[in-house]
């Protein structure tokens, strides 16, 4: 069983009340949670690493339930993304241990949420920073929702760690108007309309 040692956790959450147009009537608010972790597969190659997706789950609920937290609760979350950085002794397969733990853990909390998680995944030094790409968690073809938040922290990620991000949005774009299908108008069934 490898160890993915817990270095830092940092939340960041944003509230949006325009931007350039009128004040919305709601802010958006957009949140993100990243955890800097040590990789256990740096330096080395390591065959099978699959197994590890089951080692990072409890980390994935953990930061789910804190994201959540920050937004102050599920009420109204509708939008969601994740990403990791790897160190310079990584590779980009060890960023690719994210998708189970950090997706599942965002649908499973979210309940009805069907739509797939976009992600982005990337190697990095100290400080870098990626773009976390955010969806609406029933309907990946809502264009009111396609957005993105950048993330990262100044320390990390170390060359022997990877950087996990999740983040999760309540509401549209402020001054969405590029059509498409609403989100009033999702059915939600094959989590792309």
């Amino acid at each position: 069983m490898p160890e993915f040692r817990l270095r830092k956790l940092v939340v960041s959450v944003e509230e949006i009340f325009h931007d350039g147009g009128p004040d919305a009537e709601v802010p958006r608010q957009r949140a993100s949670i990243v955890a800097v972790v040590s990789n256990p597969f740096a330096g080395r190659f390591e065959a099978d690493l699959q197994g590890a997706m089951d080692d990072l789950k409890p980390l994935g609920l953990m930061m789910t339930d804190r994201l959540i937290y920050a937004l102050g609760g599920i009420k109204g979350i509708d939008g969601y993304g994740k990403a990791a950085i790897c160190g310079e002794n990584g590779e980009l397969e060890h960023t690719a241990l994210w998708h189970v733990p950090g997706g599942y853990a965002m649908r499973e909390r979210l309940g009805e949420a069907r739509a797939i998680v976009p992600s982005s995944m990337k190697m990095g030094h100290v400080g870098a920073r990626i773009d976390v790409p955010i969806g609406h968690i029933n309907a990946a073809y809502v264009r009111s929702h396609f957005d993105s938040m950048e993330v990262g922290v100044p320390d990390g990620p170390r060359a022997d760690e990877i950087l996990f991000a999740l983040v999760m949005s309540k509401g549209p774009r402020i001054h969405a108007r590029m059509g498409g299908l609403a989100a009033a108008d999702v059915v939600g069934e094959d989590g792309l309309r």
